[in-house]
């Protein structure tokens, strides 16, 4: 087989296997792949805080299947996958426990019969190991038979997992056979609330925190280190794990890049950072994403692979259009984390637990956080998403848009991206939004603001676009290799009140000593012609660059 050099060289710097294909920690260790030691969290949860009963929500794809796979293999007294790693110098005992495993992330598409042979199917495996008493028919009799069957059979307490314990019923949230599953669910997790002073250590991993769901209403003991500071980084890969133990990891990635280390962790960093899950957390990366990028050389955006786009577009049609996007930036108490998702009159919550928000701060004073979109992997993905159902089109079919607007910036063109953009808006339906959201002013400036917004920021993968607001404040700056674009949008209003606003609140200064021609662009829509209608591009100076008025859309 011929192989050309660079591949060859490529192949010669591949010093790393990273953990993109597997969740499984015996795997990971018994192949050498990358492992970011989190075991001194593990032994703290269990050994120094001893807690029984304890709760983990993330992000889908954020590590916890790992998580519990290590919390497995520790219980199993598995020390040998363990040298090296920091729980070995702790743990003195390294006891054997028998460990009953429930990865629920199967169920999550399952109908209630289905999911109901699924958990059957599940707990025959251990009943096969400990015995099963055939007078004991429903779930939760079963499930108490095998913890007590676990624990007679060799002696010790039993540790429980569940892992994703919520995906059952996530597609669930506005379906008549919520609450059918939720009880059912109910009425088998509940059992380990029973069964107590059988159980060494319960952990239980979701998307949503458990009082949402009304799951384990009556296990009132069930500890949630969700946002609590010293297990931030429980989970994900933290800034300084990335800068001292993958620091290698970087090097090699930026030498195949043909970059530098520096602009390497600027690039990781701008994709795939901005995870923050308390008050005074660590900073974290979006694991699967960050090891996909490192194993592919490549700043790829692999989100949406981890599949909670669908749930949430589906529930993101049940509030006003433009809703989703608002919220990059909002102010939330901290009870406002836990309103049950299908009983929300907003989409925070679910947005905030599928990572597709996360704390930016925390006002000690007023005791509220700021949220706000993590990096531009989940911004961009959110826009790719969001755009077909804007539109009201199986996709939104915009690679080209993107393409030829970014080339036309690219070249320092603004004028000949705004005709790209004027033609697209052109082939949109006229019937997106009803007649009396459009007879609302309030709503034709928000439809367009938001097309706007979301159209410029997806440039953001070979432009550097910075979208400051929806709903005015500058509405884009737009930075290349040789200009910066500052672009105001109105909706039936002039071109000159949009260079004035400009003008007035300073928008351009900024960017002025950054060696870049600094483009002043004023865009007016008009809502009878439904499209641009008007454009005037002017130097830092004021003086006339570009202009074109199609006269009201005539």
């Amino acid at each position: 087989m011929h192989i050309d050099n660079q591949h060859t060289a490529r192949l010669m710097t591949r010093s790393f296997i990273y953990p993109v294909d597997t969740d499984q920690f015996q795997l990971i260790r018994e192949q050498g792949k990358v492992y970011i030691d989190k075991t001194e969290m593990i032994f703290d949860l269990v050994n120094v805080r001893k807690y029984q009963y304890v709760f983990l929500a993330r992000p889908r794809r954020f590590g916890k299947s790992l998580l519990c796979n290590t919390f497995k293999a520790y219980f199993q007294g598995q020390r040998e996958l363990f040298y090296g790693l920091k729980i070995n110098e702790l743990e003195k005992e390294w006891k054997k426990y028998p460990v009953l495993y429930f990865d629920m992330s199967d169920l999550k598409n399952y109908s209630l019969p289905d999911a109901r042979s699924n958990i059957e199917r599940k707990m025959r495996i251990y009943e096969n190991i400990y015995g099963r008493d055939p007078q004991s028919v429903t779930l939760s009799a079963r499930f108490s038979d095998l913890i007590h069957n676990a624990s007679k059979t060799t002696g010790e307490k039993v540790v429980v997992i569940f892992d994703e314990y919520d995906a059952p019923i996530m597609r669930l949230l506005y379906s008549d056979d919520l609450d059918a599953m939720r009880n059912m669910l109910r009425g088998f997790y509940q059992v380990i609330k029973s069964e107590g002073a059988y159980l060494k250590f319960v952990f239980i991993t979701g998307v949503t925190v458990f009082s949402q769901l009304s799951i384990f209403s009556e296990l009132n003991n069930l500890y949630h280190i969700s946002m609590l500071d010293e297990y931030s980084g429980i989970c994900g890969i933290t800034s300084e794990e990335l800068t001292t133990t993958l620091r290698p990891c970087v090097e090699e990635y930026a030498k195949n890049l043909g970059i530098t280390a520096h602009d390497a962790y600027a690039q990781l960093k701008k994709n795939y950072d901005g995870y923050h899950f308390s008050k005074n957390g660590k900073d974290v990366y979006a694991p699967y994403s960050l090891l996909k990028a490192l194993n592919d050389n490549s700043t790829n955006h692999y989100w949406f692979e981890s599949g909670t786009m669908t749930a949430l577009i589906e529930h993101l049609r049940h509030y006003p259009i433009t809703s989703a996007l608002e919220y990059d930036g909002v102010q939330v108490a901290e009870n406002e984390f836990n309103i049950a998702c299908e009983k929300a009159e907003t989409p925070i919550p679910l947005l905030y637990q599928s990572g597709y928000l996360t704390i930016q701060s925390y006002n000690a004073r007023i005791k509220a956080y700021t949220l706000h979109f993590p990096n531009l992997e989940v911004r961009e993905g959110m826009i790719s998403g969001l755009m077909p159902l804007i539109l009201n089109r199986p996709t939104a079919d915009t690679n080209r848009l993107v393409f030829t607007m970014s080339e036309a910036l690219l070249k320092g063109n603004i004028g000949e991206a705004i005709a790209s953009l004027r033609s697209f808006i052109a082939s949109i339906p006229y019937d997106i939004i009803t007649r009396q959201e459009w007879n609302d002013k309030n709503s034709r400036e928000s439809f367009y603001k938001l097309l706007f917004y979301m159209t410029f920021s997806m440039l953001n993968s070979i432009v550097d676009t910075e979208v400051k607001s929806i709903l005015g404040r500058a509405d884009v700056v737009i930075t290349t290799h040789s200009c910066v674009f500052v672009i105001e949008l109105k909706v039936d209003d002039t071109v000159d009140n949009a260079l004035a606003q400009i003008d007035s609140m300073g928008y351009a200064i900024p960017y002025q000593a950054s060696g870049r021609r600094v483009l002043k662009c004023g865009v007016s829509i008009s809502s009878k012609a439904r499209n641009i209608t008007h454009w005037r591009v002017t130097d830092a100076c004021g003086a006339l660059v570009e202009e074109r008025d199609f006269g009201g859309g005539e």
